[in-house]
C-alpha cells in the first residue's frame, strides 16, 4: 500500500519540444524546479528536444508544466509532451548528461 506522501505525488515525465537548446533551458528548468520544491531531473536530448521529470504534490507538477510551456525568455517552446506518469523519484532536483 502506498504511504500518504507517496499518493499526494505526481511524477511526470516530459519532452519539450522547440527552441529549448542553447537557451539556459536546463538551468532555468532547474532553478525553477527547485524553487516549487520539486524533485526530479532535466537534460539535453540528441534530438535537439529537452525530457525532464518533476515529481511533487500534482498542483505544483501542473504549475511546473504551465512555466515549461514558456520556458525562459529566450526559448520558443512548440510543445510540452508527457511521456510517462508514475514512478519514483530520488530527493532533489539535478542535470543530467545529454541523451
Amino acid at each position: 500500500m502506498a504511504s500518504e506522501r507517496e499518493q499526494e505525488r505526481r511524477t511526470v515525465t516530459v519532452r519539450i519540444e522547440g527552441r529549448v537548446q542553447g537557451v539556459f533551458f536546463r538551468a532555468w528548468t532547474e532553478q525553477t524546479a527547485r524553487s516549487l520544491g520539486l524533485d526530479g531531473w532535466v537534460r539535453n536530448r540528441r534530438d535537439g528536444s529537452v525530457e525532464a521529470a518533476f515529481s511533487g504534490p500534482p498542483n505544483v507538477v501542473a504549475a511546473m508544466l504551465t512555466r515549461c510551456a514558456d520556458g525562459p525568455p529566450e526559448a520558443k517552446v512548440d510543445e510540452v509532451v508527457v511521456t510517462e506518469e508514475g514512478g519514483a523519484m530520488a530527493h532533489g532536483f539535478r542535470v543530467l548528461p545529454t541523451h
